[in-house]
């Protein structure tokens, strides 16, 4: 049986403007699992992703209500809802990747050793495992291990997304959601990053909002489709894609909306 890495039952999320981004929605995120959520836009696909990690803390919310509840490696759970919550904490088990790759005015290793360094690793030869090790997993040490001293900002577009990537990977989190990762990428990094996609589902849970129904469909274990702030329909992406349930679905997957 699938193991269930998050459990949401009965969220709902208003903003400031009167906006209801969410509508009870109820959905369990696979361990271990590539996890898609797609849908027109403003169907409350990226809300969600920040409530995982509480970014929407950081947004003008004015009421959150339901429960979401996540498994720790001790297989106990933890409401990540609960105003008590070290927030700081969740944000190193569940780490963010944006559509715009935003790297740090510093080295490629820099950049992988920053986060490291502000949460108490100073041993030099554990950071440059963390460097290399991050790297492998994004797919880009072949690329930069003779210039991890150059500039990051001096890396292609495709390059500073995986090194986003790596820069999440190296702080060793359990989930890693990723909001249209590739939307301003070449067809050929945005392959590189979706087979590194498929090797670290092995490792993490991921959460992905593709940038098109053709990435849903092939990245997708599981695909959920969003509509207005509703839940419509959630199964295996090679069900969704081919036999969806709701004619709603049907419609978008099928290009005729959105």
């Amino acid at each position: 049986m699938q193991k269930n890495k998050f459990v949401i039952e009965n969220l709902s999320l208003k903003y400031s403007d009167g906006t209801e981004s969410l509508k009870n929605i109820n959905l369990e995120i696979h361990a271990n699992a590539i996890t898609v959520l797609f849908g027109p836009a403003g169907g409350g696909k990226s809300t969600l992703l920040r409530v995982l990690n509480r970014l929407n803390d950081l947004a003008d919310v004015v009421h959150v209500s339901g429960r979401v509840q996540m498994s720790n490696p001790d297989d106990t759970w933890t409401d990540i809802l609960d105003p008590k919550l070290d927030v700081i904490a969740l944000r190193r088990r569940v780490t963010m990747v944006f559509a715009r790759p935003i790297v740090l005015p510093m080295s490629i290793r820099e950049n992988l050793t920053y986060g490291l360094k502000l949460a108490g690793e100073h041993d030099p030869v554990k950071l440059e495992q963390a460097v290399e090790s991050s790297l492998h997993k994004a797919a880009l040490w072949d690329e930069v291990k003779d210039r991890l001293n150059d500039p990051a900002v001096a890396l292609s577009g495709g390059q500073q997304q995986r090194l986003c990537l790596a820069r999440s990977l190296a702080l060793e989190p359990e989930v890693i959601l990723l909001d249209e990762p590739t939307s301003g990428l070449d067809p050929i990094s945005t392959g590189k990053v979706e087979e590194s996609l498929q090797e670290l589902k092995k490792q993490y849970t991921i959460v992905l909002v593709p940038h098109s129904v053709q990435q849903a469909a092939r990245t997708a274990d599981r695909a959920a489709f969003f509509l207005q702030g509703e839940l419509i329909e959630v199964s295996p992406g090679e069900v969704l894609f081919v036999k969806p349930q709701d004619k709603r679905t049907e419609d978008y997957v099928e290009g005729r909306f959105g």
